[in-house]
C-alpha cells in the first residue's frame, strides 16, 4: 500500500483538521476574508515580515522604536483576523468595531514613533494622553490576547494588574504597599519593563525571523520532507509508525513553536497509520501528543524559548542550545523507547517496502536540510541569533528558488510565506507583551521573591517537597498557555524558588520551562492530547494520561539535572557529557521497559517496578547510584533471558491489565 493511499485513509477531512485545530489552537480561529479586505491584510503582513527583514539586516532600529512598530503591526493585523468569539471563525467581513479597534491598536503601537523626542523629554512626567494611550495599550494587549492565544494568559495577566493596584489587601508574605492607576499606566507602556520588555524585544528581533525561517521551510516542502525522511528511517522497525512520529517531531521542533499545530499537522497521516497497525487509539494519540509536545524542548528553536532564556540569563545563546541538547535527546529516547516495547509486546509489524517512500527520492532532496544546518552552523558559530536567522532565511529562499518540481519557490509563493510567516507570529508576539506586564509587575511589587520565599517556607525548608511544589505550580500557570508565555510566566515566579535555594541559574529555569511545557499533555488541560484524541476519535481524558506515562523522561529528567547539572552540560567537558548520555540511554531503556511491561520477555509487575528504580538510578549522573542501576538491570536481563519460565500470554495479558487498570 503506498504512501498517498495510507493518507486517503484518513478519516477526517480537511475541513474537519482545521476545525479541530481552530477548537485547540486558538490562533488558527481567523476570519476568512476575501477581496479588498484580504488584500488589504496580505499587504499588511508582507509589510511586516519585510520590516522584519529590513531591520535585521541594517542591525535593527533603536528599542523602544522597533518593539513599538512591531506592536502596532501585531495589534492591527489581531484585530483584523481575529472575531471576538470562536462563533464567529470563519466570517467573511470584519464588522466596524473591530476595524475602529484596529486602528486603534495601530495609533497605539505607533505612539512612540510619533512623539519620540517629546515622551523622551518628559519621561517620568506623563499627560493625560500619555496616560490614557498607557490604559488603552494595556487594554488592547489583553482583549489581543484574549482572542489569539486563549482565556488563560489573559486570566493570569489580569490577576498580576489586580494584585499591583489591590496590594495592601493581600494576606501574609503576597501583601505589598499598592500601585497607583497612573503609575501602573505609565510602567507599563512607558519603560521597558513592561508591554515593551524583554519578551517583546525578543519577539521583534530573534523570534520573528526564526518563525518567517519556518515559513519558508515549510512552502518548501520541508515539513512533508521530514515525514518521509522518517519513514525511511524507522518505518519498517517494530510498530515503525510510531516511530515515525517520534523521529519526525523531533524534526518538526527545529522550525516549529505550537505542540498543537505538530499533532494536527503530522497526526492527521501518523495517528490512523498507528491505529491501523494494531496501536490502540489512546496509545497512538498519546505517542504523536508527546512525540509534538517534545519538539518544544528540542534545540535550536526550543519554541523560541531558548531566546528568552538567553536574556533573561544572560547567558549566551548557544550554550542554551548546548545545555539543552542532552535532556532533549533524552526524552525523545524515552518514548521511542516506551513505543518500541509496547510493539514487541503487541507483536506489532513495521511497514513494508511498499508502503513507504523511494529512498532514492528522499536521498535526492536532501538540499532541503541545507537551511536547517546552516543556521545551526551560524549559531555554533557565534553569529548573533538575529544574524543567523537572518542569513538562515536567505539560504531557505535561494534553495526554494532553486529546487526543481511543483515545490519550486515562485514570487508568488514567497509573498504567500512571507504572509503566512507574519500571520504565524501574531500568537508570539501577543503573548509576549501580555507576558511582559507580568515581568512589570513582579518589578513593581517583588512578587517573585515573595513567592519564592512563601514557597520554601510552606514545604517547610524541605528541598524536594519545594521542588515538587514547584513542579506543580509550573504545570498549572502553563496550561493553555503557549510555549513563549509559559516560558516568562514560569520563569519569573517559579525559577526564583529553585534559585533561592541554591540550584544553577540555568538548571532553575530549565526545571520549570519542562514542566511548564508539559502542560500541554497533562489532564486535566491537555491540549496537544486533546488534538490527538479528535483526531484518532479515542478519549481526550485517557490520551492524556497515556501521554503522561509516555513523557515520563520528562518527569525524572529535570530532577536529575537540578541535582546533577553535568547533564546540562555544566562543570563537565564532552567526554564527560558522552559518558552521561551513555549511561542515561541505558536507563531510559530500563524506565521504558518498566513502564510498558515488556523487555526480553513481558515482565512481571514486581520486576516492572525494580526495572523502572534501576533506571533511574542509571539516569542519575553520579558513579555509585549508576553502578547499582547497571547491575539491577543486568540481573533482571540474565533472569529473563535464561531462567524466566511460566505462561508467555499470561504474564502478557497480566502486565497489559495492570497497564489498563491504571489508566494508560
Amino acid at each position: 500500500m503506498s504512501k498517498e493511499k495510507l493518507q486517503e485513509e484518513n478519516t477526517l477531512t480537511h475541513q474537519e483538521l482545521k476545525d479541530l485545530l481552530a477548537e485547540y489552537d486558538p490562533e488558527a480561529g481567523t476570519r476568512n476574508l476575501s477581496g479588498i479586505a484580504n488584500k488589504i491584510i496580505i499587504l499588511i503582513a508582507v509589510s511586516f515580515s519585510l520590516f522584519h527583514i529590513y531591520t535585521g539586516m541594517i542591525g535593527g532600529l533603536s528599542s523602544q522604536l522597533q518593539r513599538s512598530i512591531h506592536l502596532a503591526f501585531v495589534l492591527g493585523l489581531i484585530f483584523l483576523l481575529f472575531p471576538y468569539t470562536k462563533k464567529k471563525i470563519g466570517e467573511t467581513k470584519i464588522p466596524i468595531l473591530d476595524i475602529a479597534l484596529a486602528l486603534t491598536g495601530i495609533f497605539v503601537g505607533l505612539y512612540w514613533l510619533l512623539f519620540f523626542d517629546e515622551l523622551v523629554r518628559r519621561i517620568g512626567n506623563p499627560t493625560t494622553l500619555d496616560l490614557t494611550v498607557g490604559a488603552l495599550a494595556i487594554l488592547l494587549v489583553l482583549e489581543g490576547s484574549r482572542r489569539v492565544v486563549g482565556k488563560p494568559i489573559t486570566i493570569i495577566v489580569g490577576v498580576f494588574l489586580i494584585y499591583a493596584i489591590l496590594g495592601p489587601y493581600f494576606p501574609s508574605f503576597l501583601r505589598h504597599g499598592g500601585i497607583s492607576y497612573e503609575r501602573l499606566f505609565s510602567h507599563m507602556y512607558f519603560t521597558t519593563e513592561g508591554i515593551f520588555g524583554t519578551p517583546l524585544a525578543v519577539s521583534a528581533t530573534f523570534i520573528f525571523l526564526f518563525v518567517l525561517f519556518g515559513a519558508i521551510l515549510d512552502r518548501t516542502g520541508v515539513g512533508e520532507y521530514f515525514n518521509d525522511l522518517a519513514l525511511v528511517i524507522a518505518g519498517r522497525a517494530s510498530g515503525g509508525p510510531a516511530k515515525v512520529t517520534i523521529f519526525s517531531s523531533a524534526l518538526q521542533g527545529t522550525i516549529s513553536g505550537s505542540s498543537v499545530a505538530n499533532v494536527v499537522t503530522s497526526g492527521a497521516f501518523t495517528i490512523p497509520l498507528m491505529k491501523r497497525l494494531g496501536y490502540r487509539k489512546e496509545f497512538a494519540g498519546a505517542v504523536e501528543a508527546t512525540s509534538s509536545t517534545g519538539g518544544q524542548i528540542m534545540p535550536p528553536v526550543m519554541g523560541a524559548a531558548a531566546f528568552l532564556m538567553a536574556e533573561f540569563t544572560g547567558i549566551p545563546y548557544w550554550e542554551i542550545v548546548k545545555a539543552a541538547a542532552i535532556p532533549a535527546i533524552l526524552y525523545f529516547v524515552g518514548v521511542w523507547i516506551m513505543t518500541h516495547y509496547e510493539a514487541k509486546r503487541l507483536g506489532l509489524r513495521g511497514l513494508t517496502k511498499e508502503e513507504l517512500p523511494s529512498i532514492k527520492n528522499v536521498v535526492a532532496r536532501l538540499y532541503l536540510l541545507v537551511p536547517i544546518v546552516a543556521i545551526i552552523y551560524f549559531l555554533s558559530s557565534g553569529l548573533s541569533p538575529m544574524r543567523a536567522a537572518l542569513y538562515g532565511l536567505f539560504i531557505a529562499i535561494l534553495v526554494g528558488f532553486l529546487q526543481p518540481g511543483e515545490k519550486r519557490l515562485t514570487i508568488k509563493g514567497l509573498i504567500e510565506a512571507l504572509e503566512t510567516g507574519a500571520r504565524a507570529a501574531l500568537g508570539v508576539a501577543i503573548a509576549c507583551a501580555a507576558a511582559g506586564m507580568i515581568v512589570g509587575v513582579i518589578v513593581l511589587t517583588g512578587i517573585g521573591l515573595k513567592f519564592a520565599n512563601g514557597l520554601i517556607d510552606l514545604a517547610g525548608g524541605d528541598i524536594f517537597i519545594t521542588l515538587l511544589m514547584t513542579m506543580v505550580a509550573s504545570l498549572i500557570l502553563g496550561m493553555g498557555v503557549p510555549t513563549t508565555a509559559n516560558y516568562v510566566i514560569t520563569s519569573t515566579i517559579a525559577a526564583p524558588v529553585l534559585v533561592e535555594l541554591g540550584f544553577p541559574l540555568l538548571a532553575a529555569h530549565m526545571f520549570v520551562f519542562y514542566f511548564g511545557i508539559l502542560a500541554d499533555i497533562t489532564p486535566p488541560v491537555a491540549l496537544a492530547a486533546f488534538a490527538a484524541a479528535g483526531i484518532g476519535k479515542s478519549d481526550p481524558l485517557k490520551t492524556g494520561f497515556e501521554a503522561t506515562r509516555l513523557a515520563i523522561a520528562a518527569f525524572i529528567i529535570p530532577y536529575v539535572f537540578v541535582f546533577s547539572p553535568q547533564m546540562l552540560l555544566i562543570d563537565t567537558d564532552w567526554t564527560g557529557a558522552a559518558i552521561i548520555m551513555i549511561g542515561s540511554t541505558i536507563g531510559m531503556i530500563g524506565v521504558g521497559a518498566g513502564m510498558i511491561g515488556y523487555w526480553v520477555k513481558p515482565l512481571h509487575f514486581l520486576l516492572r517496578g525494580i526495572l523502572v528504580v534501576a533506571g533511574v538510578l542509571l539516569v542519575i549522573p553520579e558513579l555509585t547510584s549508576s553502578i547499582i542501576g547497571a547491575v539491577l538491570m543486568a540481573a533482571i536481563f540474565i533472569y529473563q533471558k535464561y531462567f524466566q519460565r511460566g505462561d508467555h500470554d499470561s504474564i502478557n495479558k497480566m502486565s497489559q491489565g495492570k497497564q489498563n487498570v491504571s489508566g494508560g
